[in-house]
């Protein structure tokens, strides 16, 4: 089990933006394919964006444009920047490895609202 560490996420109105990081364990030596993911109120787990071991990104039809995964590897963590927000990006946010997501954390809840 690879320990992840979230933070960010919170209230922002529509339109507004936010920036979620998931650091690796310091003690993790490389660089590792990382995920985040989302589930909305009701909803089944969806995966928004990818970052791979070299750098090469995918993300899901819907936050394309608006989202934007990126890393630091000195640091060791993965960003999410989230601009455009809108209403239906309300959901709680995972960081996780992928393709196989480990065991789910808590999440960083996200509310996009006015």
């Amino acid at each position: 089990q690879v320990q992840l560490t979230e933070s960010g996420g919170g209230l922002v109105q529509p339109g507004g933006s936010l920036t979620l990081s998931c650091a690796d364990s310091p003690s993790l030596v490389g660089i590792y394919t990382r995920a985040w993911y989302r589930r909305a109120p009701g909803k089944d787990y969806e995966l928004v964006a990818v970052i791979t071991s070299n750098d090469y990104t995918v993300y899901t039809d819907s936050v394309k444009g608006r989202f934007t995964i990126s890393r630091d590897a000195a640091k060791n963590t993965v960003y999410l920047r989230m601009n455009a927000l809108k209403p239906e990006d309300t959901a709680v946010y995972y960081c996780n490895t992928y393709p196989a997501p480990q065991t789910w954390s808590q999440g960083l809840q996200v509310t996009v609202s006015s």
